[in-house]
């Protein structure tokens, strides 16, 4: 009881959080994972639970609260007609794949080589948006066949690592094959509940180390912050995906840009820092 009671101070700041990755992920389709997990790694650290495993817990909430947002977020897109489930159809199997190998890895790895891959792919991907070409393309169609499988599971792999629902990814991915960035959008939220299941599931049943873990920590997810984020996110996700369908091309990847290398750069620096 005590333990909570410490807790407390961090509520209202969770669900405004919460509010806001919900915002995001209905807006850019990328699970609000970009915004959670940072916060996250801040509260937990500003109370105290500074473990080796702490980014671990972060990821893994983080990963739960998107099996909510994902579904609330694609029904959303879907009423706008936006969602390209043949895509979604196609590119599970090889993503639940990779999820769930990113699981094991990410149990192992040390919490601040989580933080380094993630500062590092979010800064990569955020500079692509906001200064790749309009007329770059790859390809006229999405790849198929073997390439469909190892880049699925790659994608899936990389994002449970970042603790991310894969829009990171599945956006820039499928706007590189003449895909509209409205409907990578919402189907790359789709991407992101194929990502979160299989994860959270690994995550729950993971044990880790009794150090310090946050108050009603189950495996590596922390339930409190779950609970809060989860209520605010099933609200703003709606919104989130009404404002996608309204805003110019441009606009939405500047936006999208913008979080990226902004939150990732702060956990680079955290990462580098605390070393």
């Amino acid at each position: 009881m005590q333990e909570l009671l410490i807790f407390l101070p961090t509520f209202f700041i969770l669900l405004v959080i919460g509010a806001f990755a919900g915002l995001l992920a209905g807006l850019l389709g990328v699970g609000g994972g970009i915004v959670l997990v940072p916060a996250f790694y801040y509260a937990f650290s500003g109370l105290g639970y500074d473990n080796p495993q702490l980014m671990q817990i972060c990821v893994a909430t983080s990963l739960a609260t998107i099996v909510f947002t994902s579904i609330r977020s694609v029904f959303s897109h879907n009423k706008s007609g936006f969602v390209d489930w043949k895509i979604l159809q196609k590119w599970t199997p090889g993503i639940i794949f990779g999820a769930i190998i990113g699981v094991l890895v990410a149990a192992k790895v040390q919490s601040n080589t989580l933080t380094m891959i993630f500062g590092c792919l979010g800064i990569f991907i955020g500079l692509y948006m906001a200064f790749g070409r309009k007329s770059l393309y790859l390809n006229e169609t999405m790849p198929t066949g073997v390439t469909r499988t190892l880049i699925s599971s790659f994608i899936g792999f990389l994002s449970v690592l970042m603790g991310i629902g894969g829009g990171s990814f599945a956006v820039p991915l499928m706007t590189l094959h003449r895909i509209s960035i409205h409907k990578a959008v919402a189907t790359a939220a789709g991407f992101g509940l194929a990502i979160a299941i299989p994860s959270a599931v690994g995550f729950f049943i993971a044990q880790p180390p009794q150090l310090k873990l946050p108050p009603i920590t189950i495996g590596y997810v922390n339930i409190p912050a779950f609970l809060v984020v989860v209520s605010m996110t099933m609200i703003t996700a709606p919104i989130g995906a009404d404002l996608a369908h309204k805003l110019n091309v441009k606009t939405l990847k500047r936006i999208f840009a913008f979080f990226l290398i902004s939150i990732a750069s702060s956990m680079l620096y955290t990462a580098f820092w605390v070393n």
